[in-house]
């Protein structure tokens, strides 16, 4: 792989890390005049050396300073920080923990501290992240510190609230004595410090647990010498004083602020420059920052506690990848402005194929949007990860086969030495032709375009060329590495006894080294891409563009070490000798390949461009002594001169090939010694009494589909009866709606209503009951009242609430004045499928229904070609794009930033980051026009017009197979 990425230095790398950029993002702004610029501002005192304070800013447009604040081990444990009430109680309840371990028996210290460790650890990870995750979606956290009032000054008669208001006033002043009153904060600012101490308890509680968990388990192996002892805990400490330094360093650059989420409640301006610890390894605070786990478990010398490390390790690299990953995505990476008319690909010479012959005259409703160009591969249709797997392909069919041949002769053969030799032969020459076949052709490519030329010869162009050589390299790739697994497979026995000498440990480093491999390669195509995987810079001339993103940021060829850590896993694993050899000749040749193919490439495209030392060798400079620093040499220096040697070495050699090889195997031998909705079962609220169902109402208003919708149902298909319009004696009318479009709900109930009553949408067939509902809404409700529920979801979509109207306008007869609301349902709280829908009013946040809507139907029409208007070139494109323009802007929420206004407008740049949005394009597609896309094509086309153009084409390529009729002179016409 070569070294250049796809996108600019990452955002935030994990834990309390947030990206680091000159324009922080803002909220956008609820009409408020208090409005912070892009810029990073500091407000400064009058003073000259006073010190600089932070501006933060809420939702809401809001501004304040941002007190300052210590970490949780200074507030908690420095003589010098202010002690409160809360400080005591977490101190309470770490003594409690050691007074435990003291109280408790020997043997009972390991289950019972496991068990209490494990319990912090779940309250850490799932407890925690569930609260952060549902306060980025919704906000939750916020929404019921308003709800409940619990910053706010209460009622004289509300003794309990005041007594509750007067202890939180008091602790939070307590502990942020300077800039900050109680009264005056914001309610984003006093709940995250009342978060911070929820975090507090939990973050000390599970490392003293752990710790007292390890002394419990702590024990001396027998028959160990005391030269082992002294290097097992010379390690453990190390580790442990690296995992304090990683800690700290990590603290001085995003203070406290990040270290507790901070913004997941606020954001601030101010400009945060990642260096340190976050240059030497991604997500530090996950990655290397849990390096004192296994430096604990050394020096325990326990396999209890390393398992224990090994499942909270795992659990928090959960942690990030499910609440803090999302949230930094949807934080710090907005998505790029909308791309203009002109950058789309329809606007471009293009280098592809079309389906005119030589003979016709082309025209402009001829020439297809192109997927690939001169320039650039095709987008679409990639080749890497199982969701990609296409069994109509050549190359996925060959290699499932090839598998498939590889495990069944891996699994049905004796593991005698003359197959295990057979096999460890076999895997030596597929690493060989991966390494040097694959790495010829690619040297070949970018010193003569060998490949290119070849099929540019045959009358193919470049994007041929380019699905062959993918092919071809994919087909190596998985080859080499199964066959490295097979021989493994072969050479591994299982041992009888696991506990004997380092068994155990070597399979469980050996393990993680195999996982770390997998994650590098993941990391490796997430920042390349399917260009950069491929070595596309090899086979299209780009403009020369080179930026340092995902692990590259650390590291210039990640390939080099930690990209072959799975080969010495498997080494620890087998233990043998031959598997040693094949891992070595494996290392050697991916550092050869990267050395005498990549790197002059790389050379000859980006020149001084190229970073000369990584983000890891930049921080361990620096973290050098003076005297170090200056010594020479780098790994790539060494590998420089190595290769210098070897150009020597071949050049001198060449005379003794005429004599034979002899000389240089002579010379040779000197040289090299990847939530299901859940079921809820109600029973009727014991407060239903005095209410009366049918002082409740729904009424359903929405984008009315076309009239054909109705008139479909009136064909000669149906019975003579069923050919004519219902007859309108109760005056009801069917409602049908578009696909996507917004749905307006109107509802009335009684004035003693619930505010807490709310308004769902489901499927008819969903619900046998009429009275209660049976099954959850998956997000698909609205509550009728704002400010009542714990989440920003359920007011979205509130129009109208609480309007009381006079009995003096009703028609049905009663005299009672009743309440009337109006909501509407869209994007992600409507269901994106046919079918026939309904909506429900619930009463008192429970799943007890007082008033079900009509019945309504969400359809597609068919499109259908023989009604369809032709323009003056006797083609149907027009009628197409027609059709689709406002079936594309349904799907895409009507949103002014990303749904287009015309034909030509490009997409927002949200529908190629959210999958979402293309997967309903494809759906609507589908059903109306009978034509089957990939989502990757509706991306790629980029405006509704390059998609009416591939609908009207693919309808041309099937008219021969179709058995409907078509109008037009270059499809067949069934006749009579």
């Amino acid at each position: 792989m070569d070294e250049n990425g796809q996108a600019i230095a990452t955002a935030s790398e994990g834990l309390h890390e947030r990206k680091s950029t000159r324009k922080p993002p803002s909220y956008e702004d609820n009409g408020s005049n208090e409005v912070v610029g892009a810029q990073s501002t500091i407000i400064e005192d009058a003073k000259p050396m006073a010190p600089k304070k932070t501006i933060g800013k809420t939702p809401d447009g809001s501004i304040f300073i941002v007190p300052q604040t210590h970490d949780m081990v200074s507030q908690l444990l420095s003589p010098q920080q202010p002690k409160n009430i809360l400080d005591l109680f977490v101190l309470g309840v770490m003594g409690l923990h050691i007074l435990a371990f003291v109280a408790v028996s020997t043997s009972f210290r390991p289950p019972l501290f496991a068990s209490v460790f494990l319990f912090w650890r779940g309250c850490y990870n799932i407890g925690i992240g569930y609260l952060l995750h549902y306060q980025s979606q919704d906000r939750r956290l916020v929404c019921w510190a308003k709800k409940s009032k619990i910053f706010q000054q209460p009622d004289n008669s509300m003794s309990t609230s005041r007594k509750l208001y007067a202890f939180l006033k008091r602790e939070f002043e307590t502990k942020v004595p300077y800039d900050y009153s109680f009264d005056d904060a914001p309610v984003e600012y006093n709940t995250w410090l009342l978060f911070r101490r929820l975090v507090d308890l939990i973050l000390m509680c599970d490392f003293v647990s752990y710790c007292l968990f390890a002394m419990s388990c702590a024990t001396r192996p027998k028959e160990e010498g005391l030269l082992i002892a002294c290097a097992r805990w010379a390690t453990g400490i190390a580790l442990v004083g690296f995992n304090l330094w990683v800690k700290l360093d990590a603290h001085r650059v995003v203070k406290d602020y990040a270290w507790y989420w901070g913004d997941f409640f606020f954001l601030v301006d101010q400009e945060l420059t990642f260096d340190g610890v976050f240059e030497m390894a991604p997500h530090p605070m996950y990655s290397v920052g849990y390096a004192g786990y296994y430096g604990i478990s050394l020096m325990a010398a326990s396999y209890h506690v390393l398992v224990i490390s090994i499942i909270a390790h795992a659990t928090q690299f959960a942690f990030l990848l499910l609440v803090e990953n999302p949230h930094i995505e949807k934080t710090y990476n907005p998505p790029p402005p909308r791309k203009q008319t002109a950058d789309l690909p329809g606007d471009q010479e293009f280098n592809t194929f079309n389906l005119v012959s030589p003979n016709q005259a082309i025209q402009d409703d001829d020439i297809p949007p192109p997927l690939s160009t001169a320039l650039k591969p095709s987008p679409v249709h990639n080749l890497v990860g199982l969701q990609n797997i296409d069994l109509f392909r050549v190359t996925d069919t060959s290699v499932i086969l090839l598998q498939i041949y590889l495990l069944l002769f891996t699994v049905m053969t004796p593991s005698t030495p003359a197959v295990q030799v057979l096999f460890l032969t076999h895997a030596i020459i597929w690493r060989l032709w991966y390494s040097m076949g694959i790495g010829y052709i690619l040297f070949r490519q970018s010193t003569l375009k060998k490949w290119t030329r070849h099929f540019l010869k045959y009358g193919e162009n470049s994007e041929e060329s380019w699905r062959q050589w993918k092919g071809l390299y994919h087909l190596s790739m998985t080859m080499c590495h199964a066959s490295f697994v097979a021989a493994c497979w072969k050479m591994y026995t299982a041992p009888s006894d696991w506990g004997y000498g380092l068994i155990l440990l070597r399979h469980v480093i050996g393990s993680m080294l195999i996982a770390l491999q997998i994650w590098t390669s993941i990391s490796i195509y997430e920042s390349l891409g399917e260009f950069g995987w491929f070595y596309g810079d090899f086979f299209f001339d780009q403009l020369p563009k080179l930026s340092y993103g995902g692990i590259y940021r650390y590291l210039n060829n990640p390939e080099r070490v930690i990209g072959v850590a799975g080969v010495w896993g498997a080494y620890l694993v087998t233990g043998t000798l031959p598997i040693f050899t094949l891992a070595l000749l494996s290392h050697m040749l991916t550092v050869a390949s990267i050395q005498f193919v990549e790197r002059p490439h790389m050379q000859k495209l980006y020149g001084r461009n190229l970073r000369r030392d990584s983000g890891l060798v930049k921080s361990l400079k620096r973290s050098l002594p003076q005297p170090l620093r200056s010594l020479p040499g780098s790994v790539d220096k060494v590998l420089g001169e190595t290769a210098e040697f070897m150009e020597d070495f071949i050049e001198n050699a060449r005379p003794k090939f005429a004599a034979g090889v002899n000389f240089l195997v002579k010379d040779t031998s000197a040289l090299f010694s990847q939530y299901p909705a859940r079921i809820s079962l109600t029973r009727l609220a014991p407060d239903l009494a005095g209410y009366n169902v049918k002082d409740y109402s729904l009424k359903v208003d929405g984008t009315r589909s076309s009239p054909r919708s109705l008139t479909a149902r009136q064909q000669t298909k149906e019975g003579p009866t069923a050919r004519f319009p219902a007859s309108p004696a109760n005056a009801i009318q069917t409602v049908i709606l578009e696909y996507g479009a917004p749905i307006r709900v109107e509802w009335t109930a009684t004035l003693s209503h619930s505010k807490r009553d709310w308004i769902g949408l489901y499927m008819v067939s969903d619900n046998l009951s009429r009275d209660a509902t049976r099954i959850a809404s998956a997000g698909r409700w609205t509550a009728t009242n704002p400010g009542i529920y714990d989440s920003a979801n359920a007011d979205r979509g509130i129009l109208v609430c609480d309007q009381r109207i006079s009995a003096a306008s009703r028609d049905d007869g009663e005299e009672k004045d009743y309440v009337r609301g109006e909501m509407e349902f869209t994007g992600e709280k409507l269901w994106w499928i046919q079918g026939v829908f309904e909506f429900r009013y619930h009463h008192d946040g429970k799943h007890n229904v007082m008033a079900i809507s009509q019945p309504f139907e969400v359809k597609i029409n068919k499109f259908d070609e023989d009604e369809a208007e032709l323009d003056d070139n006797g083609m149907i494109r027009g009628a197409v794009e027609a059709a689709l323009l406002p079936l594309v802007r349904n799907c895409l929420d009507r949103h002014p930033d990303i749904a287009p206004n015309t034909i030509d407008e490009a997409y927002g740049s949200l529908v190629a980051r959210e999958g979402k949005y293309s997967r309903r394009i494809v759906y609507a597609v589908h059903q109306m026009f009978g034509i089957e896309f990939a989502p990757e094509v509706v991306q790629a086309d980029g405006n509704v017009k390059n998609l009416a153009w591939r609908i009207c084409n693919a309808k041309k390529v099937l008219a021969p197979f179709s058995m409907s009729h078509s109008r037009g002179s270059d499809t067949p016409i069934t006749k009579d």
